[in-house]
């Protein structure tokens, strides 16, 4: 789909669904970070040979829920634990325990870095907040909102859909759309007159297989081509590009 029919759309739609880590934040960074040093000292202690490496993070991890990517690692490496409970300590060598160890990880360095949202993505908010079009965020994160709260984000979406809601309904993660149908629910729109946002290949799958009427990729590091090939209508790598030239201009990140 040509760039300038995608900006009318996106700009013309009944709701916008944004992911959040890579899409609106750069916590995508702090997640990658988290989840090398939690399972660089696992292989250490489980004795596998091959490393943890970025690939493993965009094939097993990205825009899961925590503990199936968590699985989907662990099978890779032939280590064999069992599945445990959600309320595992961290110390507990299951799939469970092992997930939210990389949860405390994280927060340990959202505390230390602190995070700031895309300029390009502030911009872009800033134009649907102008034009009366209602955002929401949908992620597969338990971590969702600690993260637009220490953006400064928090207040510009009336409906988050995260890991935390997806847990408490028994909604299945991406790539499965059920959180992004879920957010339209909540914000009263047709997902046919709506657009999902996301940097992942299971979150444009979740947008595609949704039935949304604009799935818009961003680019921070899946490929244009991946995101293209999963189901998105249009890949740019940066929100900002989706404004006017005229308003897209000024700092990118």
């Amino acid at each position: 789909m040509a760039l300038d029919d995608s900006r009318s759309r996106f700009f013309s739609a009944a709701a916008v669904l944004f992911d959040l880590d890579g899409v609106l934040t750069p916590t995508a960074e702090l997640h990658m970070q988290a989840w090398a040093e939690m399972f660089q000292a696992l292989f250490v202690q489980f004795r596998v040979t091959q490393p943890y490496t970025d690939d493993d993070y965009f094939r097993y991890l990205d825009g899961r829920p925590r503990y199936e990517g968590v699985a989907l690692v662990l099978a890779s490496r032939g280590i064999d634990v069992p599945h445990g409970d959600p309320g595992d300590p961290v110390d507990a060598d299951t799939v469970c325990g092992i997930g939210n160890r990389k949860n405390t990880v994280f927060n340990a360095l959202l505390e230390r870095q602190g995070i700031a949202a895309f300029p390009g993505s502030v911009a872009v908010l800033d134009r649907l907040a102008e034009q009366d079009v209602p955002a929401a965020v949908v992620s597969s994160s338990k971590n969702a909102v600690p993260v637009l709260e220490a953006a400064h984000l928090l207040p510009r979406f009336p409906v988050v859909v995260d890991g935390v809601v997806a847990a408490e309904h028994g909604l299945p993660g991406k790539p499965r759309p059920d959180i992004f149908l879920e957010a339209a629910r909540r914000l009263g729109v047709e997902p046919g007159r709506s657009v999902v946002v996301e940097d992942a290949i299971s979150g444009v799958e979740a947008g595609r297989a949704g039935g949304f009427g604009l799935v818009v990729g961003v680019d921070r590091g899946a490929g244009a081509d991946a995101l293209l090939r999963a189901g998105a209508d249009v890949v740019v790598p940066d929100l900002a590009d989706l404004l006017p030239s005229s308003a897209s201009e000024g700092p990118r990140s």
